[in-house]
């Protein structure tokens, strides 16, 4: 028996604010839905942020349903859970992914926590902030008792570990239950691939590039999916890469040779199909109008989008200091002011907090607070007065 697994497709994600950036990720999309019923699997898995947003586009949704109607055509099932871009957390509200269970999308959800397909339990919950951490190794606790009752088991979930991710996670690795066979992670837009439990912990990562970060892992581990195979002892995984619609350039220029850049540039990229992402570099910049206006004039008919950064000869080592890896970013650095309070709560509910508001998002950060305060602190003095500090 075999499966697909996937998570964090983002459909609906317009980067940059590029529409042509939002159709790569549907594009991609539909590659990987024929891929899956081209390796014929039993059953596909997605780990959540299907969705870029909790209030997806008619294109997004459209998009979906034509992926998912695909597969119930092949006979082939697909289980999901909402992320933590694809639903809201407030009491009471319902993740995008519900719009589709009469199409047979099997959304897995606190209320309806596993299934069986044949003799294989498959379990999971949706994204939990880390204020609910509690509530959430309670649940897993629960799911764990119920995977002892079965040879093969999988686990569900959309959130980060500490072995993983820096500061932003949810769960320890000890918080992990260690009885299932397979462990379908999402959240993390990087591919890993773990020994854990009985079997194998894989976060598939993100099926496009979300953000210029994930360069890197693209070019080693590249975008796409896992199949896995559970007829053995231990699950094996094969890892399925799709070709994006579009490249990203990263390119190191020297202001003083620039033309030779640019031409180098140019070289590279006047086959490609779609015109690229140019991430571009420019060093010992003397005027910044200047090299913008050439590489703007001699690049931008060629490029989706160029991004230049601009370095002086006295910036340039300003720069080398603030890339290096221990340098401290804006989530670092809140947490090293928290230590003076030695709880870790606080912290994580600082970092979470902080999250939200970069985007705007204030109902989603007032029932952050108000559960915050609901969970940890429902006995205090301060309880008493907690609708006046939420307003």
């Amino acid at each position: 028996m075999k499966f697909a697994h996937l998570a964090d497709t983002h459909l609906g994600y317009r980067q940059f604010g590029l529409h042509d950036r939002e159709k790569d990720f549907y594009e991609v999309f539909e590659k990987i839905i024929d891929k899956i019923i081209e390796e014929d699997v039993d059953f596909v898995i997605h780990s959540g942020d299907l969705f870029d947003n909790s209030r997806p586009s008619p294109m997004a949704l459209l998009t979906f349903q034509k992926g998912l109607i695909k597969l119930k055509n092949a006979n082939i099932p697909i289980y999901a859970i909402a992320g933590n871009h694809d639903s809201i957390q407030r009491k009471g509200t319902i993740p995008p992914q519900v719009l589709f269970k009469k199409l047979g999308l099997k959304v897995i959800s606190p209320i309806n926590t596993n299934y069986m397909y044949e003799d294989v339990f498959i379990a999971g919950l949706p994204f939990y902030p880390s204020s609910q951490d509690k509530n959430l190794k309670n649940k897993l606790a629960e799911l764990s008792k119920k995977a002892a009752n079965h040879e093969k088991s999988i686990l569900v979930l959309h959130q980060g570990i500490d072995k993983y991710f820096n500061l932003q996670y949810e769960l320890e690795i000890s918080d992990i239950p260690d009885n299932f066979n397979y462990y379908a992670m999402g959240h993390l837009h990087n591919y890993i691939n773990d020994d854990f439990g009985k079997g194998k912990l894989v976060y598939p990562g993100s099926s496009e590039i979300w953000k210029t970060t994930e360069i890197s892992d693209y070019r080693k581990n590249g975008k796409g999916l896992v199949i896995i195979d559970l007829d053995g002892s231990k699950p094996s995984v094969e890892r399925i890469k799709i070709d994006l619609p579009r490249e990203f350039i990263e390119r190191s220029l020297d202001y003083n040779d620039l033309t030779s850049g640019i031409e180098g540039i140019k070289e590279t990229i006047k086959d490609f199909d779609k015109k690229p992402i140019l991430n571009l570099t420019v060093k010992n910049v003397e005027s910044t109008f200047d090299a913008y206006d050439i590489i703007n004039e001699e690049l931008s008919d060629m490029a989706l989008m160029v991004r230049p950064k601009f370095l002086t000869p006295d910036e340039e080592s300003i720069e080398l200091i603030i890339n290096q890896e221990n340098a401290l970013g804006s989530v670092e650095v809140l947490s090293d002011r928290l230590k003076i309070y030695e709880n870790e709560d606080i912290t994580k509910f600082a970092i979470e907090l902080y999250a939200l508001l970069s985007k705007d998002l204030i109902e989603d950060s007032q029932e952050l607070v108000k559960s915050f305060f609901d969970e940890k602190y429902v006995d205090s003095e301060y309880d008493n007065n907690k609708e006046e500090v939420l307003k």
